[in-house]
């Protein structure tokens, strides 16, 4: 089993974390954004405003990932009684469709430019600095993504997938340029802006798609399978039964209910120790942040209670 901090803590340390990761990310891609916009002066590529074309996107999404991390560390309020973590899921969208947006127009100048006449210049300089922007983004996805798996976090998550596609657009970038220098042949350069481009329209797909499930409450075959195995066999261990398991992902944290079935006159206290043991072993067994609701049901006439509720709700 998979042991995690106590509630209290992992929140500190995440809060701490993340949001270090954030403004790393932040500062990072103004530092991106500069130096591919001097090579792109300095060559003319249309590969390369392509590839300065993502940083642009990537400094406005990382500043809207960054609003959306403090507001999701919020506590609950009178307005949002469960707190604010599905901004998570609103960040990864804005985050794609910018993604996306980007794509386009990297599409539309790559054909323009192409049709105008291709002129370029310095293509070693530009290849340089391209190849450094890449290393310095691989090296932050990974470390976004990192943080992000640790601590449960959609934003850093996203994040880190976007800085990725940052860094293999430079590569594609670098490809395109490197064979324009090997052949002489300029339209090399749109035709990798375009390949570029449609590997980028792809990421942000992914992730509005991802930001759609999120905000649906859509399920997690493999957490929906964790969560049957331990509960399957803590109950029998304690010979309780339980059902109506249902979850749902916050962004930095699931959010776990289900019925445990006791048999009749059981004392309400050994109830509740036995429902807070198999809380404990259920949260000690996933990797994330959880806040779990247990309701406790007698077995006997379980059924026929339903009926008649359901019955008399019609």
């Amino acid at each position: 089993m998979k042991t995690i901090l106590p509630a209290q803590e992992l929140s500190a340390d995440s809060m701490r974390r993340q949001t270090r990761a954030i403004r790393l990310s932040l500062v990072v891609g103004f530092l991106m954004l500069a130096g591919k916009w001097y090579a792109y002066m300095r060559t003319g590529s249309a590969a390369i405003l392509s590839d300065a074309a993502e940083s642009v996107v990537h400094v406005f999404a990382v500043g809207f990932a960054a609003y959306s991390l403090w507001l999701s560390f919020k506590p609950p309020d009178i307005s949002h009684p469960y707190g604010h973590e599905k901004i998570s899921f609103f960040s990864a969208g804005v985050e794609g469709t910018l993604i996306i947006l980007a794509a386009i127009g990297i599409m539309y100048e790559a054909v323009r430019k192409w049709m105008a006449g291709l002129e370029l210049q310095n293509l070693q300089e530009g290849i340089l600095y391209v190849t450094a922007a890449a290393a310095i983004n691989g090296g932050l996805g990974g470390y976004l993504l990192w943080q992000g798996k640790r601590y449960g976090s959609l934003v850093l998550t996203a994040n880190g997938k976007h800085v990725l596609t940052d860094s293999w657009t430079s590569l594609g970038v670098i490809g395109g340029l490197l064979l324009v220098l090997w052949t002489g042949w300029k339209p090399f350069d749109p035709i990798f802006a375009l390949a570029v481009a449609s590997n980028i329209l792809r990421s942000g797909g992914k992730l509005v798609r991802q930001s759609v499930g999120g905000l649906m409450d859509e399920g997690d075959p493999g957490i929906a399978r964790a969560l049957h195995e331990v509960l399957e066999k803590e109950t029998r261990a304690r010979n309780l039964n339980f059902h109506e398991l249902r979850y749902r992902n916050a962004g930095n944290k699931l959010w776990i209910e289900f019925h445990l079935l006791f048999p009749m006159g059981t004392p309400i206290e050994d109830a509740h120790w036995k429902a807070t043991e198999i809380e404990g072993i259920l949260k000690e067994s996933l990797s994330f942040a959880v806040n779990i609701i247990t309701h406790l049901e007698p077995v006997e006439g379980h059924d026929t209670t339903h009926r008649e509720l359901k019955a008399s709700a019609e």
